[in-house]
């Protein structure tokens, strides 16, 4: 089994910036791909960024320039460095992990509150 955990998330005012963690425990072995969602309140959840084990990165349009994702191997940590961040952003953030054989694991999320 895969336990993420998430932390960083918080108040910022507009045009701030945070730094979102996701820590894996675990069976970390079936850890592959690892990224980042986001979920408003009757909404679905939404990708933000994504990446691999290789490092390749994907991002969503509304978060591109904005938002880098990137890994730590070694801490089996992912991060979501978030700058110039507006109120279109306060909603709750989730760390996915994905398995080689497409198994996902979620984490409990983080309330991210951008004030304006």
């Amino acid at each position: 089994q895969v336990q993420l955990v998430e932390s960083g998330g918080g108040l910022v005012q507009a045009g701030g910036s945070l730094r979102l963690s996701c820590a894996a425990s675990g069976s970390i072995v079936s850890i592959n791909a690892m990224g980042w969602y986001r979920q408003a309140p009757g909404k679905q959840r939404e990708l933000v960024a994504f990446i691999t084990s290789g490092g390749s990165t994907n991002y969503a349009d509304s978060v591109k320039g904005r938002f880098t994702i990137s890994r730590d191997n070694a801490k089996n940590t992912v991060y979501l460095q978030m700058n110039s961040l507006n109120p279109a952003d306060t909603v709750v953030y989730y760390c996915k992990g994905r398995s080689p054989i497409n198994r996902d694991y979620w984490g409990q999320g983080t309330q991210v509150t951008v004030s304006s």
